[in-house]
């Protein structure tokens, strides 16, 4: 159950002025970073990770939330006014909000998604932190074969919801396997894939193949259309909505949150895809549909609020089971795990403050994100007008410092350099990256945990069907992956369908 007490402790604790700075700080870094066309919020909080380390465990983590709460947001900035998602969870606003801009209505679109996106934020949150804590103790019940379960749960799914092509987001997930192999073995000790290097002896390094995968990545990519970035033109009128307006759609942004933090829960969905159901779901009921795309206000407040309301649904199985829900969740686990907090049930029991402490983290950020935007989205909107030619080598250069700064090791800098290169090239045909990162982390998971039950058993596998819990998640694991398949064909088949006519 929440903690009344402890949840006040934690909002004392992220409300101190030196850590409340910080997380202001981070929020005004999230909407630029995504405000700006191409970096993400997961791309932000890979290459501010090593510069947690000296702000202690409170002060990091406190700043990395509110970059990937504020980087959610910022992306419709970008969606409204040049007609480019900042973010790809911003895809969907583009239908509506660029419409609106060209209608001069650019003001009340970013009012609308600041405040749905805050709206939104703020729902996913509380949810957060009323049902984490009853998961996690339901979790504390979970053994071995359990955890290998959620495992290949979260595997089943990850390799068919990133990228439109099943099969590539299985090959890139096959090639984080073979990643999350390289090292020591787990239960043995002795060495795999190392090639007789004592760097490789602890695994590849996670934060610098982090910030090699979607930073340096990133500058790479962005390289390629420095000269044809849009710049914004469109004026920016009133802000900072009338009660009224945000009257009308409070049908909208109820139905938008409870869509967004139940997709926010399902393992890799994420937030773009909260936003297009959403859309698809506010559309098909409005009595109007023939105007969605045309500049519906609507349409914006739909998949601005989705997509923020995922966010906390996102870090529900990553921080109480040790799951995460997406690459952005992903990082933050990482980041836990290098500030000795290891994300899962025992998290609950051993450091019940920090837990907490995350929760007010949460709701404070998303306020945050939403009074700076609507305070400041005018001044935020002159980011869209930066010059790529100084944008990028400063991208490639905190890629290099952040990558070496983790242990002072020339090492970690060619790993960052390696997987930038990878990173680059996978996004440069196609293969989704996200599946890559987050079998990474179940790989080692699940593995270690199918040793373990097979210990427990005595080499006899029937252990994972005779203990009821793991059954039943292995079950629905084959029932989602058969499902997502199946969806993912038919996808393909719509757009193949489209592009013949």
């Amino acid at each position: 159950m929440l903690d009344l007490a402890l949840l006040a402790k934690g909002f004392g604790t992220v409300l101190q002025p030196s850590h409340l700075l910080i997380l202001v700080m981070g929020t005004i870094g999230g909407i630029i970073v995504g405000a700006l066309p191409g970096l993400t919020a997961t791309m932000a909080i890979a290459l501010l990770i090593p510069f947690t380390f000296s702000m202690g465990p409170t002060a990091g983590i406190c700043m990395l939330l509110a970059v990937y709460t504020a980087g959610i947001y910022g992306g419709g900035i970008a969606s409204i006014l040049i007609r480019t998602p900042g973010t790809p969870a911003a895809a969907v606003t583009v239908l509506d909000g660029y419409p609106m801009a060209q209608k001069g209505l650019a003001g009340q679109a970013l009012g609308l998604a600041t405040v749905g996106s805050g709206i939104g934020g703020l729902f996913s949150a509380m949810c957060l932190a009323v049902f984490a804590p009853l998961l996690a103790a339901f979790a504390l019940r979970f053994s071995a074969p359990e955890f290998f379960a959620l495992a290949i749960l979260g595997l089943s799914v990850t390799v068919t919801l990133t990228g439109r092509s099943p099969l590539k987001g299985a090959l890139s997930a096959a090639f984080g396997l073979v990643i999350a192999m390289v090292g020591l073995d787990p239960i043995g000790g002795f060495q795999r894939f190392t090639f007789g290097t004592t760097e490789l002896a602890g695994g590849i390094a996670f934060v610098p193949m982090l910030i090699g995968l979607f930073s340096l990545s990133e500058a790479f990519r962005q390289i390629e259309i420095i000269e044809t970035v849009e710049r914004m033109t469109a004026k920016i009128g009133r802000v900072v909505p009338r009660v009224g307006e945000l009257v009308v759609y409070k049908w909208t942004m109820l139905r938008a949150c409870l869509i967004g933090i139940t997709v926010g829960v399902m393992p890799s969905m994420g937030p773009d895809t909260a936003a297009f159901m959403s859309y698809a779901e506010t559309k098909r009921s409005s009595d109007r549909p023939e105007d969605f795309g045309k500049g519906e206000p609507a349409g914006v407040v739909a998949a601005q609020t989705a997509e923020n309301a995922s966010t906390g649904g996102d870090v529900l199985p990553m921080i109480t089971l040790g799951v995460p829900g997406d690459a952005a969740t992903a990082v933050l686990m990482g980041a836990l795990v290098i500030h000795n907090l290891e994300p899962g049930p025992l998290l609950f029991r051993d450091h019940a403050d920090v837990v907490h402490m995350i929760f007010a983290a949460l709701i404070v950020a998303n306020l945050s994100f939403m009074v700076l935007g609507l305070l400041g989205a005018r001044y935020f909107a002159r980011v869209l007008n930066v010059d790529r030619r100084l944008l990028v080598p400063t991208i490639v250069l905190f890629s290099l410092v952040g990558a070496y700064a983790l242990n002072n090791n020339p090492s970690d800098v060619w790993v960052c350099l390696i997987f930038g290169v990878i990173g680059y090239l996978m996004q440069r045909y196609d293969f989704p990256v996200s599946p890559m990162v987050l079998a990474v982390i179940l790989g080692a998971m699940a593995e270690s945990n199918f040793r373990r039950s097979l210990a427990m058993s005595q080499g006899d596998p029937t252990i994972f069907l005779s203990r009821p819990i793991a059954c039943v998640i292995l079950v629905i694991a084959l029932l989602a992956a058969i499902s997502a398949i199946r969806r993912q064909i038919a996808l393909n088949r719509r757009v193949q369908a489209a592009g013949a006519e």
